[in-house]
């Protein structure tokens, strides 16, 4: 009986402890990425009831891929605690695990489980896995520089005056912003996958064609795959998950999305991001649309272009850097003023983003539904083809001199 008790108190303790350097890991990310947003926040509070209180704020550079190492290193934390993984006694190995170079900056995030082993064992050059790293860092390239890059472009000049513009030219640019965001950050993944790939390391694929999603809650499982395996494991299964009631299950979602809306920034509009996506998830599963496994492809095509403009419109608070800026541009595609219009593209430019959409959207199709009818690609022929295509578009049609990923600010 004492040994019963001891023990939970034991357990409870340790409980506590690992709660507290859960936080105390999580800590740099608070300071760097939300000290002044919370200032800020009681300072307009304290301000609407005519109290003045400001603490001093912090211009501190933020840590390059602060979000992802963190990430990273707490969920190997408590992959210890709940017996997942065996916990690492080599510092080196860790510390390597923690800030494994090619996915530091935005990711993918790993498993301790699925890396560190990788990381222990001794590495032979393989010509075949070094082959399909290339491809993977080629296809990157080219959907970061040729599309991504041309696509932000228009985006920008839009946004930012965006009251000068028809609706039709802000609607343009709001899918061509959820179009940049994918090609930008699977560029990304797909470069640090095919770079880890060429080293002999395999990293978690963090993309699986997001915008063929046939609901909110089928995007999530193709969307930033390794985030959502994080919040799901850490933070939804915590809460309860789906074993309990309905109404438990839909608060638990919807804190699991307010958790990935405060991740990404320290911003309003990023918690009604968030917040969107929870709410989108609650009423999928109240109404049972969350899946659809039938064969009728007018249905599924309709889906899927239901979900990518729910996407698209979250999408928009997830760029604009206020929530009245978000209302305001989604206002102006419904209005009649403005006078520039599609004319801010330039002709030849156009040509180079419809063809690079195109090429995409070719083969994420290819990939979801015909890679069984399409085999004369693999011929050796064919595939070097396209690798000389794809990299001569990137060398000649590429925005080289481009700004930074988008997903380095989280």
């Amino acid at each position: 009986m004492e040994k019963d008790v001891g023990s939970k108190v034991q357990g409870s303790k340790r409980k506590h402890l690992v709660w507290l350097f859960a936080l105390l890991g999580l800590l740099p990310l608070l300071v760097f990425k939300y000290y002044n947003f919370l200032n800020d926040c009681i300072s307009d509070g304290l301000a609407s009831v005519g109290l003045q209180f400001a603490l001093p704020g912090l211009n501190w550079a933020i840590p390059v891929g602060i979000s992802f190492f963190t990430f990273q290193a707490v969920g190997y934390m408590l992959d210890v605690y709940h017996g997942r993984v065996k916990a690492e006694k080599n510092l080196l190995d860790y510390l390597l695990f923690v800030s494994f170079f090619p996915q530091v900056m935005s990711g993918p995030i790993s498993k301790a489980d699925e890396l560190l082993p990788q990381i222990k064992n001794p590495h032979k050059f393989d010509y075949d896995q070094a082959r399909q790293g290339l491809k993977w860092l080629l296809w990157g390239m080219f959907i970061k520089l040729v599309i991504a890059d041309r696509l932000g472009l228009f985006v920008d000049t839009v946004y930012a005056n965006y009251i000068h513009y028809n609706g039709l030219t802000c609607f343009v640019a709001s899918i061509f912003y959820t179009l940049q965001i994918y090609c930008d950050f699977a560029g990304y993944s797909l470069m640090a996958i095919g770079i880890a790939a060429t080293l002999g390391f395999n990293l978690i694929n963090n993309f699986r064609r997001p915008y063929l999603a046939v609901s909110i809650t089928d995007f999530w499982r193709r969307w930033h795959i390794s985030l959502t395996r994080w919040l799901t494991q850490q933070v939804y299964i915590p809460l309860g998950g789906s074993r309990c009631s309905k109404a438990r299950t839909y608060w638990n979602i919807f804190i699991t999305f307010l958790v990935s809306g405060i991740w990404h920034g320290a911003n309003w509009t990023f918690i009604v991001w968030g917040c969107m996506h929870g709410v989108f998830q609650i009423v999928e599963k109240a109404l049972g649309w969350q899946k659809y496994e039938g064969h009728n492809w007018t249905v599924k095509v309709i889906r899927i272009g239901i979900t990518f403009l729910l996407v698209n419109v979250a999408w928009v608070f997830f760029r604009m850097p206020n929530i009245s800026e978000s209302i305001g541009l989604i206002g102006q595609m419904f209005s009649s003023e403005g006078t520039a219009g599609l004319a801010a593209l330039e002709f030849d430019k156009l040509i180079i983003i419809v063809t690079g959409l195109l090429m995409l959207l070719f083969k994420d199709i290819k990939d979801e539904y015909l890679s069984a009818r399409l085999r004369f690609l693999s011929n050796k022929v064919t595939r070097w083809c396209i690798y000389v295509l794809l990299f001569s578009m990137v060398l000649t049609l590429g925005v080289l001199d481009s700004g930074q990923f988008i997903y380095v600010s989280f």
